[in-house]
């Protein structure tokens, strides 16, 4: 866990200057960045809209160093609706991406049930800089992650790939879930294949944080 409160607008405005192909499209403006997340999570607040924080915003709560330029929010249709102020680029039955001013979020919604889950089951209370927010817990992030893992491979998404399973291996090493009761969870709501799939993955990662040592307990 973090020291201090993760201060998101900061992470998003640093992961945004130091990647380049934002450049080649239209400028952000970053002197405004900061506020326009502030805004967002007030507003978010004052309508009393039952969301949950996940994504590499939510990860920083628990591992350091996770870059991301996106706010990813779970909630549901209803809620979507009343939020005019988010210009909605495109919307799938599970999934929609909006703009807020210069802002990009990216909304799980929770006509699929695994994310209806993770938000009612797997969700805390956790302090950042610009508000309280309700954020994915560990095992709510792992199952997230692990549920995209094969639809991720079926696409040839290398470098999502890579960043998926990173997240979770070091999810598992520094707090130690139950992983393979999570893996159970997961039955219900994905074909056998893909549970074959994220089986061998989990398998792959758990060879690999034996062949770390674990940090010394002081």
């Amino acid at each position: 866990m973090t020291t201090s409160p993760i201060h998101i607008g900061k992470v998003v405005r640093h992961a945004l200057v130091f990647n380049a192909q934002r450049w080649q499209g239209a400028p952000i403006t970053m002197d405004t960045l900061l506020q326009t997340v502030a805004d967002l999570f007030m507003l978010l607040a004052q309508r009393k809209l039952n969301y949950t924080l996940v994504g590499g915003i939510a990860m920083l709560q628990y591992v350091q160093g996770r870059n991301t330029e996106d706010i990813d929010i779970i909630l549901n249709t209803t809620a979507l609706k009343k939020l005019p102020e988010i210009t909605i680029k495109s919307k799938y039955p599970f999934f929609a991406r909006g703009v807020y001013h210069d802002l990009q979020i990216d909304f799980l919604l929770t006509k699929n049930p695994l994310f209806a889950k993770v938000q009612k089951t797997y969700t805390i209370q956790q302090p950042f800089f610009e508000h309280t927010i309700s954020s994915a817990t560990v095992e709510g992030l792992i199952l997230l992650k692990l549920y995209e893992l094969p639809s991720l491979y079926r696409q040839g998404n290398f470098t999502r790939v890579g960043l998926y399973e990173n997240d979770v291996a070091t999810l598992m090493f520094y707090h130690r879930p139950a992983i393979h009761q999570l893996v159970d969870e997961l039955r219900p709501y994905l074909s056998e294949q893909d549970m074959a799939a994220i089986e061998e993955i989990v398998g792959d990662l758990e060879r690999r944080i034996q062949r770390v040592q674990p940090p010394p307990q002081r």
